[in-house]
């Protein structure tokens, strides 16, 4: 992701093509030790095609991901008579541990 981004950033600073070493030089100016095979690697699959247009691409492929949240609202309304049950048993369970706990003697008596 680091060299994406520094791809990225080299390419909106007026950089239409950089160079595995342009990505190198701008990740060195932050402190950052780059892989060479992973920089040029990159290179290779960006070489000569637009940047714009793969954003527009990958956005409209991300467009058709389910986000996941109809799965989560379902499993509460397949077990709600179960969750009540267990709700109701640890609220018993809960009210017998509080009146344990003081043992008749307030922090204040």
């Amino acid at each position: 992701m680091k060299y994406l981004a520094a791809y990225l950033l080299l390419t909106i600073g007026g950089n239409t093509a950089p160079s595995a070493a342009d990505v190198s030089a701008l990740l060195a100016t932050v402190g950052v030790e780059t892989e060479s095979e992973r920089v040029e690697a990159l290179i290779a699959q960006l070489a000569g095609k637009d940047i714009n247009e793969l954003i527009a691409e990958g956005s409209s492929k991300l467009a058709s991901v389910p986000a996941g949240g109809a799965s989560a609202a379902a499993a509460p309304a397949a077990g709600g008579a179960a969750a009540a049950a267990e709700k109701a048993e640890e609220k018993k369970e809960e009210a017998k541990e509080e009146s344990d706990d003081d043992m008749g003697f307030g922090l204040f008596d």
